[in-house]
């Protein structure tokens, strides 16, 4: 069976001295494929399954193997390649889509949020830190973990001047009831609980449309790391690269 979509390559492995075995971000789902001669550079396929590379494809299913038999590039995203620090952030992007994407099922919002992220940091339209920090919560809240942040989880009011989330629960507290049951968890202000309410709840259209402080936009990037690794019980090393990589920079100027 022959089918054609639109994929982002997530990850790349060699495969002999012609060969890919690549994971793609499609229409259709998280999928492994075979892409023959791919490493030939006079191959159409050579550049358009690579890493990072949106393109449309046409895949052959054979039992429970695919094989990418054409590829023609879309989008390549040229601009990540400018900055070390924006690629490995793209990379962690492609690590998180790899295991909480749907397999082999429709993802077409999946793929959407994923493109528009790399699209923005590849033009450098936002602080990488929103981008990712607006990427971590909604693609986990599309996954089925959306954190309840209508109001205090005890009392149900919906504003006050200090709230509390708890990345354990995916719950917020309002401070008052908060101290009462001795819970603990991240301290925000209206903005913060706001901002954190923008991106699990926003239209898609608005998911980037906002600004914070450099300081909140550090706590706000602690909340969804925090709730990523305690959903998935499990670290990531791209993220970790991508840290070491930016206090790198930091330091170094």
């Amino acid at each position: 069976m022959k089918f054609s979509t639109t994929g982002l390559i997530l990850k790349q492995q060699n495969i002999g001295e012609q060969d890919r075995l690549v994971t793609v971000l499609s229409e259709n789902g998280v999928l492994r494929a075979f892409v023959r001669r791919a490493k030939n550079i006079k191959s159409p396929k050579c550049a358009s399954t690579g890493l990072l590379c949106y393109s449309k494809l046409l895949i052959s299913e054979h039992r429970d193997s695919y094989n990418i038999n054409e590829a023609e590039s879309i989008e390549m995203f040229i601009g990540l390649r400018n900055s070390v620090e924006n690629t490995s952030l793209a990379q962690y992007f492609c690590e998180l889509c790899i295991h909480l994407c749907p397999k082999e099922s429709e993802s077409k919002e999946f793929l959407r949020l994923m493109l528009n992220s790399l699209y923005l940091l590849s033009k450098s339209k936002k602080d990488p830190l929103l981008i990712k920090f607006c990427f971590e919560m909604r693609l986990i809240s599309m996954c089925g973990y959306m954190p309840d942040l209508v109001m205090c989880d005890i009392c149900g009011e919906y504003e006050n001047e200090q709230m509390l989330f708890v990345p354990k629960t995916g719950k917020l507290y309002c401070k008052s009831c908060a101290d009462r049951a001795s819970i603990s968890g991240v301290a925000l202000n209206k903005s913060g609980v706001l901002a954190l309410r923008h991106a699990v709840y926003s239209d898609f259209e608005k998911l980037f449309s906002f600004e914070v402080s450099n300081e909140l936009l550090s706590t706000l990037n602690f909340i969804s790391e925090n709730y990523i690794t305690l959903i998935t019980e499990r670290t990531f090393q791209t993220l970790q690269f991508y840290k070491d990589i930016t206090k790198d920079i930091t330091e170094g100027n």
